[in-house]
């Protein structure tokens, strides 16, 4: 009896998968960069993120740096509050407790790295926020990102989060989306600091990604662009589709 149920859950688990779907020996590491879009991961973009990684059958490690962010936005006004917060605690609300310090990240183990955005990347994993083209990286980010690129690990990349393969990975192509700044497009002059550092903006669509086959890094604009929910989801989907294309 026990064999049949198990037999029973495993068919169930492989049939909500998608067609294709990977088995769970394929490990992606997700760094997040705190909870709430303006110091921290997009929430619906990490969400996504997870959900679509869950769907293809990967197994799924999240990190954050353990650090004080940046500053603390009120999101209900988009104000600086007086208090701090540590990246790794407060990411812990999306990854529902199941995190690791960044610093325990070991890209031997993992066979992808994706980082979702949120102005938490441009603010706590870098300091594009502040500095724009003139950037650094948090160290423990980058040698992250050199570490997976150095081995020939895909990397994902969504919404601002580009920035960051464009200061670490020489000529390296991304897109954020548009470069063209517009209602739609309000962060389309980042297209123009990624250029600046040495990397290859690409022009997309909010669904579509640009995979730089080269340097295996794979992007989609998410919420640079202003647009449905759903159809950030799915410009999400479609980077976590192509990221475990890659793996080999």
């Amino acid at each position: 009896q026990h064999y049949f149920i198990q037999s029973n859950l495993s068919m169930l688990t492989r049939s909500l998968m998608v067609p294709g779907a990977r088995s769970l020996s394929t490990k992606v590491a997700v760094v997040l960069s705190g909870c709430g879009v303006y110091d921290g991961a997009e929430v619906h973009e990490s969400s996504a993120l997870l959900t679509h990684l869950s769907r293809h059958g990967a197994a799924v490690s999240v990190f954050a740096p353990d650090k004080e962010q940046m500053h603390v936005v009120d999101h209900t006004s988009g104000t600086p509050m007086s208090e701090n917060r540590n990246v790794l605690k407060e990411s812990a609300r999306i990854a529902r407790g199941k995190i690791a310090a960044l610093s325990e990240l070991n890209s031997d183990d993992f066979s992808a790295l994706v980082l979702p955005g949120g102005f938490g990347a441009a603010k706590n994993l870098s300091n594009f926020a502040t500095e724009g083209s003139g950037m650094s990286v948090d160290s423990e980010v980058s040698a992250a990102v050199r570490s997976f690129h150095s081995q020939g690990k895909p990397i994902g990349l969504c919404c601002i989060a580009p920035v960051i393969a464009a200061r670490v990975i020489p000529g390296v192509e991304v897109t954020v989306g548009s470069n063209e700044g517009s209602d739609k497009w309000p962060y389309a002059g980042t297209a123009a600091a990624i250029e600046e550092m040495g990397g290859k903006h690409v022009v997309t669509d909010v669904s579509q990604t640009h995979v730089d086959h080269t340097n295996k890094v794979v992007t989609t604009a998410a919420f640079m662009c202003e647009t449905a929910l759903h159809e950030i989801h799915d410009g999400i989907g479609a980077m976590v589709k192509d990221l475990l294309g890659l793996v080999q």
